[in-house]
């Protein structure tokens, strides 16, 4: 088979290719040129450089694998590649060692003052007092994110005698506990740390997560790294608790807006930058090129692969039996984390009635994938999903029953952590119509919407119209509704169909109104509503 490499690709990489394939190597290429090449090849190999559209793709006749030396995939059509069943996969772990150690070199030089010391003898100054640091011994690291990079720092950390504090609200205490971290809340952690080290997604959720409020509660000598994403910290409200002495210092790798040339931190001496150097070593470029190379020729041969971030092949049968269910089970896993969300220890998937029948193993794979992309932030799919749990000690269990009142299929999704313990149901009708049908102990039959408003609440007259007339004094329309309640008088669930967003200050003051108990807004994304993407058969 023939491999087109399109960038430059470690000599490691080249090799392994070599080995099994001929392996042609064309750099700067252009749209034009690719396109015209691409249907000789079975398998192309790019860095961000080469934009594989959905052009190329389309010309692509014998194309069976895009390989990504590298995590991002923004330069790759993926939606056009999974229609054409290219499998797209990436190399995610070969940087995780040089970004751990870079974030402990940070912090190791904040903690001894050591770029300014070094410029400052290179001026020809001899100023040894000026650069008292402290010792990381029996110093609190709280680190944000225990997933594959944070969970080295904290080992490296411990090794140094640093006591960690964690806080994953989507890892298991026990698992955090077996990486030698005390597991903590966010506002614990900020009480009590020395140094903080952040590593997680930059999202909707983790936007600004250390601003002006959060570093009020911190240390007046605390030190804070971020190798991970520019965005996690609000760099206006460091910038001022570090002038009024607030904030000892700060290692900044990544920053909101790159190249950061106009930041007032870069003028701050108890500022430490780089410039986005996490993954830039000779041996993280090795690693992703021969974990991409090797992944190829997997791929090629029709192994599995364990870095795809689209769809893998499944067999045809397989596929007509589950298919109707994959966009039930996507939604499932995606309004349990918009209505629950927070640290997760079991997952139970119910299957009962004619689906009980069939092969569910795709189904639980969906529901999970509808999870852990919102908890991870990033590309989640068929391959990966079920290691994801794994490594997060998260037990998957699956039941069936062929037996099951009212319903055709019902599938019912239970998530459990220490005592607390949370259930949705969902079925289809006429293999396309999803319904949710249980939202806790409510029975309901809620019609999913891109914006909804879910509210527990006291069953008696009024509450429900004064939710209608705050949204009608608000201009929100409501398109839908639909109640459900265990008992006349007691607690009861209302989901609201809307046709825009609820903001959170609204959210909060609808909270407020006498008889609401609880209140919701979920915003569901097109993939989480959409049939989903064809699975690539055989």
């Amino acid at each position: 088979m023939k491999v087109l490499v399109s960038d430059p690709l470690n000599p490691e990489g080249i090799a392994l290719l070599e080995k099994y394939h001929q392996v042609d190597q064309r750099f700067g290429l252009s749209e034009k040129e690719l396109t015209g090449l691409i249907g000789r090849y079975d398998a192309l190999v790019v860095r961000s450089g080469t934009k594989v559209t959905a052009a190329v793709i389309e010309a692509a006749e014998k194309l069976q694998v895009i390989g990504r030396a590298g995590v991002g995939v923004d330069n790759i059509d993926l939606e056009k590649a999974t229609a054409r069943g290219i499998i797209v996969l990436n190399a995610p772990e070969g940087n995780t060692i040089s970004a751990a150690e870079h974030a402990l070199a940070m912090l190791t030089a904040l903690a001894r003052n050591i770029p300014a010391a070094d410029c400052a003898l290179k001026e020809g100054r001899w100023e040894r007092g000026g650069f008292m640091g402290v010792e990381l011994n029996q110093k609190v690291l709280g680190v944000i994110g225990l997933g594959r990079i944070g969970s080295e720092v904290a080992k490296r950390a411990r090794a140094m005698g640093m006591l960690i504090a964690a806080y994953d609200p989507y890892i298991p205490a026990e698992q955090v506990e077996k990486f030698g971290a005390d597991p903590v809340t966010l506002e614990e952690l900020f009480k009590r740390a020395d140094f903080i080290t952040l590593h997680l997604p930059c999202n909707e959720q983790s936007y600004h997560l250390i601003g002006k409020a959060e570093l009020a509660l911190m240390k007046p000598e605390v030190r804070l790294i971020n190798c991970a994403r520019g965005g996690l910290i609000d760099e206006e409200a460091l910038c001022e608790a570090i002038l009024e002495g607030r904030v000892a210092g700060a290692a900044l790798d990544v920053f909101e807006h790159e190249p950061p040339l106009e930041s007032p931190l870069l003028k701050l001496p108890q500022v430490i930058v780089t410039p986005h150097l996490g993954a830039s070593t000779r041996e993280a470029q090795v690693n992703v090129a021969v974990q991409v190379a090797e992944q190829v020729v997997f791929a090629l041969r029709g192994d599995p692969v364990v870095s795809a971030v689209n769809m893998p092949s499944v067999p045809p049968e397989v596929m007509a039996e589950v298919k109707p269910f994959l966009p039930l089970m996507r939604l499932l896993g995606g309004l349990y984390f918009h209505l629950y969300g927070g640290r997760i220890e079991e997952i139970e998937l119910y299957y009962g009635g004619e689906i009980a029948g069939h092969t569910v193993a795709p189904l639980t794979v969906a529901c999970l994938i509808g999870i852990f992309s919102h908890i991870l932030g990033e590309q989640v799919n068929f391959v990966n999903a079920g290691h994801i749990a794994r490594s997060r000690g998260v037990r998957v269990r699956e039941s069936l029953s062929q037996n099951v009142d009212n319903f055709t299929n019902l599938i019912v999704l239970t998530v459990k952590a220490g005592s607390e313990k949370h259930t949705i149901a969902g079925t289809i009708f006429n293999r396309s119509d999803i319904r949710i049908v249980r939202i806790g102990d409510y029975r309901i039959e809620v019609i999913p919407s891109p914006y909804m408003l879910l509210c527990t609440y006291t069953d008696r007259p009024g509450v429900i119209g004064r939710v209608g007339t705050f949204l009608g004094h608000h201009q929100i329309n409501i398109a839908g509704m639909q109640v459900g309640r265990r008992s006349a008088g007691g607690e009861a669930i209302m989901a609201l169909q809307v046709d825009e967003q609820i903001t959170p200050a609204l959210l909060e003051q609808l909270a407020q109104l006498e008889g609401i108990i609880m209140a919701r807004f979920v915003h569901l994304q097109e993939r989480e509503l959409s049939p989903a993407p064809p699975l690539v058969g055989n």
